[in-house]
């Protein structure tokens, strides 16, 4: 029998996570109060507009437009605003007022996460975000607290639906990026504005998130390498299909070892890469999201799941917040974020990867040779080649001259390394374009 006093719940958004917050919490409120040992009472939601239209029916008297009221009367608040402000002052607000904060705000905790995990730490306060990062798919209580005893060596992710969902269209239905994306519109994958999905800003906070979680160190979303998918091309998607891989978003956060300096570090990334069809992220279709973690003991581990979703993020938050009610029934202050490790964040050079280059090149003979001396030049072994003859037009136009393309596939290197090569194969008199370059990951 529960015998603790109710807890006041404050709401801060009403948009598609908020409003099916609601819905759950006050369908199955009596359910979650046993799981937590106190009843969790809902005082109220602060909104901008209380006439707007909303997913899900929402009681009248419990919609305000006084945030800050709502925020001092409450025992724990649920921040689902998005954007950085107000929300960062609003949680400040509520953590300095001793309340617990449940926040599924990825690009706030990327940009002042440090800020907030202080202020909480200095009123023994907790911040609670497993809904930041892959909605339903339960990432953050993992790293934080089932692995705090291993050694993650690497986290490889697809952490964005909407990117997924388009470069599987391209794969599976042979879309090109742009008709891709018209359906991931058009099923509301996608926003009308498409650019923190496409060009990887989206990933790039989560995989600052991860990194600073797994590697116990604050990683800076500027300190985030990011490229989005918008160069990928339907060829790329094809030739990456006969070769045996995928092309994937990965969102990669990894401990490495700088090769130059001997510095121990950490690599933060997002970019598109070939995966092997025989890895388990190959398998991720569709909207869904996964992260694979390797472990120096516990081994390879897979999470799966929505990644996305007004429904599957509202069961992460109400995850929250029966933690957090426990809490408070249990007594104690929060535990604080460990990120006292302070490993060096190293930049894309530091990382050891492989390439997939596809050339353009004259047909003639010592070609291949030229290119290999190139590759030899900037010490990166040649994995495999293949060629194929083709009709290539001439610049000048008039006329067709023979050509070749090249599929070289490279042995691990330096990104350094491999970046100075295609910039070498670039500027080569025997080289006509550098058709694709991807990275291999995963293999």
């Amino acid at each position: 029998m529960i015998e603790y006093r109710n807890l006041r719940v404050a709401l801060l958004g009403a948009g598609s996570v908020g409003a099916q917050v609601v819905s759950l919490l006050l369908q199955h409120g009596d359910e979650l109060a046993q799981r937590s040992g106190a009843g969790l009472e809902l005082v109220g939601v602060a909104v901008r507009d209380i006439d707007a239209p909303r997913t899900a029916e929402i009681p009248q008297h419990l919609l305000t437009t006084d945030a800050e009221s709502l925020i001092l009367g409450a025992d724990i608040v649920i921040e689902l605003i998005g954007g950085l402000e107000p929300a960062r002052q609003y949680i400040l607000q509520a953590l300095n007022s001793g309340a617990d904060v449940i926040t599924a705000n990825k690009a706030l905790l990327a940009t002042h996460g440090p800020e907030l995990f202080d202020a909480a730490e200095q009123v023994g306060a907790q911040l609670y975000y497993e809904a930041a990062v892959a909605a339903a798919i339960p990432i953050i209580r993992p790293l934080r607290d089932s692995l705090a005893g291993d050694r993650i060596k690497r986290i490889m992710g697809i952490v964005n639906g909407t990117t997924n969902f388009i470069l599987d269209r391209m794969d599976t239905a042979g879309d090109t990026l742009e008709s891709a994306l018209a359906v991931a519109t058009d099923l509301g994958y996608a926003e009308a504005d498409p650019t923190a999905d496409i060009e990887g800003f989206d990933a790039a906070q989560k995989a600052a998130i991860l990194a600073s979680l797994a590697f116990h160190t604050t990683v800076p979303i500027d300190r985030v390498h990011r490229e989005g998918i918008t160069a990928v091309t339907i060829e790329q998607v094809d030739a990456a299909r006969k070769a045996g891989y995928v092309v994937k978003l990965l969102a990669i956060a990894e401990r490495l070892t700088d090769r130059e300096t001997g510095i121990d570090g950490v690599s933060a990334r997002v970019y598109p890469a070939l995966v092997p069809r025989s890895h388990p992220l190959a398998a991720v279709h569709g909207a869904k999201n996964a992260v694979f973690i390797e472990a120096e003991a516990a081994g390879d581990l897979m999470f799966y799941g929505a990644g996305a979703g007004g429904i599957e993020t509202a069961s992460a938050v109400l995850g929250d917040l029966v933690s957090a009610a426990r809490r408070h029934v249990i007594g104690g202050p929060g535990v604080a974020e460990s990120t006292d490790a302070n490993l060096t964040i190293l930049p894309i050079s530091s990382v050891t990867t492989r390439y997939q280059i596809s050339l353009g090149v004259v047909d003639q003979p010592g070609v291949l040779a030229s290119i290999a001396t190139l590759f030899s030049e900037h010490n990166v072994s040649i994995e495999t080649v293949e060629q194929t003859v083709a009709e290539q037009a001439e610049s000048s136009g008039g006329g067709s001259a023979p050509g070749a393309t090249l599929v070289i596939g490279t042995h691990a290197a330096s990104e350094a390394d491999l970046s100075a090569t295609v910039q070498a194969l670039g500027d080569s008199p025997v080289v006509t374009s550098v058709t694709s370059v991807l990275r291999v990951e995963g293999s």
